[in-house]
């Protein structure tokens, strides 16, 4: 029971839990704008759309370890810098071997269809066709054949994966509709999530370019891609004062604009360490966060209205 227990922990560890919070944004986004519109909140589907995300994440995190390292792409990255690039190095450090990383992999996957299933069940057949697309998509974006992060289309998956397809799956599960303020809500989460990737990727630079993962920092080059980083942070604030303007998303809903001063330090560093890989660092670091209390924060203003409004 111990070396299960110490497998098990392994397994969690290789399957990246500090990024978690990739999953927690927009089902809370999600099922903010759900709440902000019905009064009420299912928490019981809502725990469950969370944790069949959070496995399918989990799933794709492993996958990319084990894909990764068939690869050699992890073996030959000295420029990585933990927790943000270079993978969990559960392998490589011989924490566990390749083969039970695939098989957690596949199991976590197996899991989060089920869970998927039953929601599809219980809310509707909308949630199995977003559960299938994100679910494959993100085991696909390493995995053979498809390797989505090897033909410069990762990017995009991940901000749908992470941001456009949970924050509607999530707001679905709760009011079985659609809404064109839950998918302006999912804008900014999008970008942010394509932004946490989009830095991350500078360090790997070397070693994907390598093995030919043409992911877009390395088909445009460090510097260029620095700017392509600004472009998609400011995007997300675009995003959020597009949806206060048209009135798709409250007016507290603005309280998210609050991590302005996080996004430039962020940016300005990016675009003056770009090459400098050490000095580079603090942006991957502000990146995640950013990512977190914007959502947060969107999160917050959005339940706050519904008490203004009643």
């Amino acid at each position: 029971m111990n070396k299960f227990a110490q497998r098990a922990g392994v397994w969690f560890k290789a399957s990246r839990p500090e990024f978690f919070t990739a999953s927690i944004v927009p089902v809370a986004v999600g099922g903010a704008v759900a709440y902000n519109e019905s009064g009420h909140l299912l928490w019981g589907y809502l725990l469950l759309t969370l944790l069949a995300l959070v496995l399918l994440q989990a799933a794709a995190n492993l996958a990319n370890d084990y894909y990764d390292h068939l690869s050699g792409n992890d073996e030959i990255n000295v420029e990585y810098v933990r927790p943000f690039t270079g993978g969990s190095r559960a392998i490589q450090q011989g924490l566990v071997s390749a083969k039970h990383v695939l098989a957690a992999s596949l199991i976590c996957l197996l899991v989060g269809a089920l869970l998927g299933l039953y929601l599809t069940w219980m809310r509707g057949w909308p949630i199995l066709v977003l559960g299938v697309v994100g679910g494959l998509s993100g085991f696909f974006y390493t995995a053979r054949p498809l390797q989505l992060g090897y033909r410069g289309i990762g990017e995009l998956f991940i901000g749908l994966n992470f941001g456009v397809l949970p924050v509607l799956g999530a707001y679905y599960v709760q009011v079985q509709h659609f809404s064109t303020p839950a998918l302006v809500a999912s804008l900014p989460v999008a970008f942010l999530i394509m932004a946490v990737l989009w830095i991350n990727q500078f360090q790997d630079y070397t070693a994907d370019k390598a093995v030919n993962k043409l992911h877009w920092v390395v088909r445009l080059g460090r510097r260029r891609a620095s700017y392509v980083y600004a472009g998609m942070v400011a995007a997300t604030y675009l995003a959020i004062l597009l949806g206060l303007v048209t009135g798709l998303l409250p007016a507290l809903a603005a309280v998210a604009l609050l991590t302005v001063p996080l996004a430039i330090f962020a940016v300005k560093t990016a675009l003056l360490h770009y090459d400098d890989l050490s000095r580079l660092t603090p942006a991957n670091a502000a990146t995640i966060p950013l990512h977190l209390l914007t959502g947060l924060l969107l999160t917050l203003g959005v339940i706050a209205d519904r008490f203004f409004i009643m």
